[in-house]
């Protein structure tokens, strides 16, 4: 097995002691001064710290760490400490209910103790990330990509695979019979050679000695020489993957089925058109909204009185936009701008004489959406999703997008994965909303309570961290 593979496996166990370490050092931080535990005889202190080591043991067995992997989200991970620390408390209290303790109560304590030991590993491993980055960094523990074929999906995957030099990916080029075309400027990614060459040479030294990965993009129709290719990744431990070329790509999510040993593919239900999924959403957007409005309440007076000192006009700004299959609704906004007849046709750009001071500031750390809480709370608008357009962009790009009116499936959101993920702001190429609309379909069909938080997290991000495409 390849020295990476071997030192992501290493990273894991490491983790997993420091896990049992943070246990006991609790455990007797607890029975030293928790009140309800200081008490305790040794031989109940005993039976309870065996019993979590047992039950953390079984835990990590069902729930291990993933912050050793290269992509993977801080949802992801609070999800899987949060899910480990539930598994474990509830094997203890069955344990030790099991064996009785001598009758004592231990449910209070062991909720205590979870909610400590839950929030001290969710500290340990925002400190193991970094310190897993950093090691990555140093060009300890990486990964080497090697891309067959041209087609523009693998510009996608390689700026995925790139777009963070933490994740541990080191790229070392691309074997194909012409260049990738479009690719953008700056892009780091070196054509090696041809196709044959890559056949030849490729598998009897680059790929054997150098190679962790393998991403294929090659028609179909070249599936002998796909096949080769993964056989070759199968004998000398190397991943391979398959990227389907862009004109094989059919845009939609598709599920793999077995119809007995046939492999085939179906479409399958939006999360968001499940009526339970609809619930929770909902429901957490009302709460979302109401603590949100209740915080932001005392705030209000005081950017009324800024904005009526720097532009003369209303405190809100409202707009009609697309909402829901399509139907029109007014979106609130604190008024970034002085007062004009292009609101509802032009966007802002980047030195927009529109704009006033305060209203740049606001725009730049997101406080003019603030408002589009009370749409959240009508009803209007969901937390998070696709953002609504102005009605002249929704006329003009459902006749240049095909799928442009799909993203109304679903509510607009505060916030969306597109404008976390590089596609926020002016849309000045027809590319930037098409780019928007692809990855406010992929959010429609992999929706998820975690996604939301997630997208929320590094939206409040912003409000500390400015986004170049915030103006």
């Amino acid at each position: 097995m390849r020295s990476n593979s071997h030192s992501n496996n290493l990273i894991r166990d490491i983790v997993i002691v420091g896990d049992f370490v943070i246990l006991n050092v609790l455990l007797l931080l607890f029975f030293l001064y928790f009140p309800p535990m200081e008490a305790w005889a040794f031989q109940k202190e005993r039976i309870f710290l065996i019993t979590l080591n047992v039950a953390l043991l079984v835990g990590q067995f069902y729930r291990p760490p993933i912050i050793h992997m290269r992509i993977v989200s801080v949802g992801d991970i609070i999800k899987r400490v949060l899910g480990l620390v539930a598994l474990t408390i509830l094997l203890a209290y069955l344990i030790m209910k099991g064996i009785s303790l001598h009758n004592t109560k231990v449910g209070m304590q062991l909720m205590v103790y979870g909610v400590t030991l839950g929030a001290t590993l969710l500290m340990a491993r925002f400190i193991e990330r970094q310190i897993i980055k950093a090691y990555r960094l140093a060009g300890r523990n990486i990964r080497r990509v090697l891309f067959v074929g041209a087609d523009p999906e693998l510009l996608s995957v390689n700026e995925k695979l790139m777009s963070d030099a933490s994740k541990g990916y080191r790229m070392l080029g691309y074997y194909a019979d012409h260049d990738i075309e479009n690719m953008p400027e700056g892009t780091q990614l070196t054509r090696l050679g041809t196709l044959a060459e890559f056949m030849t040479e490729g598998f009897n030294h680059d790929a054997q000695h150098n190679v962790d990965e393998i991403y294929v993009s090659l028609s179909r129709t070249q599936r002998d020489t796909i096949r080769k290719i993964s056989d070759f990744c199968d004998r000398n431990v190397v991943r391979f993957y398959y990227v389907p070329v862009s004109v094989e790509t059919l845009g939609i999510n598709l599920k793999r089925e077995l119809l007995d040993d046939i492999e085939i593919f179906t479409t399958y239900e939006n999360p968001l058109e499940n009526p339970l999924n609809k619930f929770i959403k909902r429901t957490f957007d009302i709460v979302v909204s109401s603590v949100a409005l209740l915080c932001l309440l005392p705030f209000f007076p005081i950017i009324w009185i800024i904005i009526k000192t720097q532009s003369p006009g209303p405190l809100f700004f409202k707009q009609l936009r697309t909402g829901l299959d399509g139907k029109e609704f007014y979106c609130y906004k604190f008024r970034s701008m002085h007062v004009n007849a292009d609101a509802d046709k032009v966007q802002a750009t980047e030195n927009d004489p529109r704009k006033y001071p305060f209203g740049n500031f606001m725009r730049k750390t997101n406080v003019d959406e603030f408002p589009q809480f009370w749409n959240v709370l009508k009803g209007d608008m969901s937390i998070v999703g696709p953002r609504p357009h102005m009605l002249a962009h929704t006329e003009m790009y459902s006749q240049l997008i095909s799928k442009y009116m799909v993203r109304h499936f679903v509510k607009p959101g505060v916030t969306g994965w597109a404008q976390v993920t590089g596609f926020r702001g002016e849309t000045k190429e027809l590319w930037q909303m098409e780019g928007r609309v692809k990855r406010d379909i992929w959010y429609m069909e992999n929706w998820s309570v975690w996604l939301d938080i997630r997208i929320m997290w590094m939206t409040a991000k912003t409000i500390f961290v400015h986004d170049k495409n915030a103006y």
